[in-house]
């Protein structure tokens, strides 16, 4: 069962650190209610997405809805779009499994090599890289496909 409440309320504890990435990269303040709200929903879809599918497939559709969002946002608003996007992915970012597999990689280094901490560093490292793949593939997509030429390529 979907526990909507804890969806809600972490969907918007996420739109803090969106709004903090904001501002150390100084966008206007106009945007910030805007990166917050992208912080909210990208985190809180994939949440949502967890109960159905991988991870990897959550954070994929969660980075391309927000990828929709901010070009549709960047035009309306006449802002680069990357604005928007990036800092509303932040939640999203692999922290917990980057952290494991460098754990993995230290324990390997002072206490030699075992098979469950090489499938231990192995998976997580496979989890974060994925994970990324999946944000950078997500949030560049819409912009590759609602871009318009000004002149023909020829």
């Amino acid at each position: 069962m979907i526990d909507w409440w804890q969806i809600f309320a972490n969907a918007l504890w996420a739109g803090l650190p969106a709004v903090g990435f904001a501002m150390i990269f100084n966008v206007p303040r106009s945007t910030l209610p805007f990166c917050a709200f992208g912080g909210a929903f990208t985190y809180g879809l994939r949440e949502l997405l967890l109960n159905f599918c991988s991870i990897e497939l959550g954070t994929f559709i969660a980075a391309t809805a927000i990828g929709i969002i901010g070009v549709f946002w960047s035009r309306r608003y006449i802002m680069p779009r990357p604005i928007y996007t990036i800092a509303s992915i932040i939640p999203m970012i692999p922290g917990k499994y980057a952290y494991e597999m460098m754990i993995s990689l230290v324990t390997i280094s002072a206490n030699g090599v075992t098979d469950e901490l090489l499938a231990k560093f192995i998976e997580n490292g496979l989890y974060a890289v994925s994970i990324l793949f999946a944000i950078a593939l997500g949030l560049v997509l819409p912009s590759l496909h609602y871009t318009k030429r000004k002149q023909p390529i020829l």
